[in-house]
Formats: C-alpha cells, structure tokens, sequence
C-alpha cells in the first residue's frame, strides 16, 4: 500500500510535504532573535537591545541553539528552573520568558511556521519574592530641592527635574535645550526622541508642563547652558550615557533619602503625590508616559497642557 500510495497523484499529499519542508527552514533561536532586533529594534533604546540579548543567552546556555520549532513545553520548564537557580525573582524570569517568547513569535510569524510558541503558558510558581520599589517621602523629595537650589549646578538640575516631573532619568539626561519652551503660557518640556537618546515606548513622547523645582531648574539650564544640550557632561551627538548619571546622582542621594532608596524612586513617588492630591489616574499616566491600561484612553489628542498643569501646581505646593 504505501508503494502504491507513492505512485498516486493525490493533492492532499502534497501540502504535508510543502509544511514538512518549511518546518525545516525553522531559524536557530539566535538567528530569530537577530530577527526580532532587526525589526523590532529600531529607534530603541540601548537598554532594549541589551535586555533581549542577555535574555538570549540565558535561554541558549539552558536550552540550548536550536531551530525554535524544535522547543517544547518540557524545554520551557526547564528554562524555567534554570532561571530560577540562578537566583532571579518570578517577575524577571516572567520578563525573560516574555523576551524570548517575542523572539519566537514574531520568527514563527515572518517564516510562515505552523507552531505553537511553547514559552506562551509555562506555569509560575507564586514564590512572593517581588522586591518593591520604595518611594522618596515627600518631606525628604523637599529637603532635597532645597539642596538643589543651594548648590545650584548641573547634577542638581537634573535631579530638580526629576523631582517636580516624574520623568525617566534617561528622559531627563538627554534633553536638548531647545526641547524646554518657557517662552510660553505654560513653560514645558516637549519629550521627543534623538539619534542620540530614543523614548522608552510610545507613549513616552509627551509634553510635560513645568512646575515647582523642576521649572526653576530649566530656567537655569536655558539661562547657562550654551550647549545645544541641557546635560552635556552625560550626553553628545552620538549617545546619552544615562547609567553615568544614574551612578552618580544615586551615590550622592544616598546620603538624604531613607535606604533602599534611588533615583527611580522619584518617579515612584511621583504618582503617590499626584494620588494625593486626587489628580485622575489618566492624567497621571499622561504626565509621566505610562502606557494607557485601555482602548478608549487611546482615542484623541489626550488632555490639555493647562489641565496637566494645574494637577503639577496642586502636588508641588503639597
């Protein structure tokens, strides 16, 4: 029979022959996460780069460099496990799986594979071994202003921005001066990306209306600075070294916020003070370029830089 089959001109055959060859065409996860960086890293942070690539290696020193349609629900267990000896938390191992999942499917999606992403449901153990962020008291986030305004110097303007806009540290660094308006009826800082410093996501592209220290310190960096950019010692036409900032400024304010405390607990604390003041979660979200948690939020211009505004200036003299 099977000789005969052989012999036989039938079309259904034929399809299971076509898929067989193009499941061997599968990519090695490597070469779907070259994939993933080519398409998907474009106009991307360094950051996002770095992270899909150290997920890579994770996932290859566990499970190995193979064809991804050669994974099974069994492999992602065990990358799993691996993970989890290594000694990282449920949430980056969560991150991790979500990385490597990305790679596959989009590799799954570009080569036309018939299969199912093994990554997609592996199960997490609840281990209650998250470690929160801590956020700056508001009576230490004005001790803190106050010193800016004392020492008066570039380090301290950049952390005066931070305190009074609740922007990414990285956001901040690579400004360029011509990116702070205060020629206008609401002083603000329009967030776009640089060659030299793109935008986290989408969302990240904002205005942010300045208020408190944060629009004393742009008045001093326009007012100083001749420098197209607002930080020149972290930042230049070819990149924006936000970690030296980051090791800097989190070394000296050490010194005057309660331990366990960073510089990216500012922007923590930053929706804990407009919480208190009762400031509307969607604007929240818009002042600080969270992703909208719905459809609806994304419809429309969004709100009016007077109405962000007016929610800064009610946190600022709280």
């Amino acid at each position: 029979m099977g000789l005969r089959l052989e012999t036989l001109d039938i079309p259904s055959l034929k399809p299971l022959s076509s898929e067989k060859s193009l499941g061997e065409q599968a990519p090695l996860l490597s070469e779907a996460a070259a994939l993933y960086l080519r398409l998907k890293g474009i106009g991307r942070l360094k950051k996002f780069h770095q992270s899909a690539e150290r997920n890579l290696n994770y996932a290859v020193k566990s499970i190995g460099d193979r064809p991804i349609t050669t994974f099974t629900a069994k492999d992602a267990t065990k990358f799993r496990d691996w993970l989890l000896a290594k000694g990282l938390t449920v949430e980056s191992v969560k991150r991790s799986f979500a990385a490597i999942r990305a790679i596959v499917n989009l590799a799954v999606r570009e080569y036309g594979l018939d299969y199912k992403n093994p990554f997609s449901n592996t199960f997490m153990p609840d281990l209650n071994d998250r470690k929160r962020r801590k956020t700056i008291p508001i009576e230490d986030i004005k001790r803190v202003q106050s010193i800016c305004v004392m020492m008066d110097d570039d380090r301290r303007w950049l952390l005066a921005v931070l305190a009074d806009t609740g922007m990414r540290l990285a956001e901040v660094t690579g400004l360029a001066v011509q990116d702070i308006k205060l020629e206008t009826t609401v002083p603000h800082i329009d967030l776009r990306p640089h060659e030299w410093r793109p935008l986290k996501t989408r969302s990240s592209e904002r205005i942010v209306p300045l208020t408190g220290s944060a629009l004393w310190a742009a008045k001093r960096i326009v007012d100083t600075q001749s420098s197209p950019f607002a930080f020149p010692r972290y930042t230049d036409q070819v990149s924006c070294n936000a970690n030296s900032a980051s090791a800097t400024l989190n070394k000296w304010l050490k010194q005057h916020v309660p331990t366990g405390c960073v510089i990216h607990s500012l922007r923590h604390a930053m929706r804990d003070r407009l919480r208190a003041v009762e400031c509307p979660p969607e604007i929240i979200d818009a002042i600080g370029g969270w992703a909208s948690q719905s459809i609806g939020q994304k419809y429309g211009d969004g709100y009016p830089v007077e109405i962000m505004q007016k929610w800064l200036i009610k946190m600022s003299d709280t």
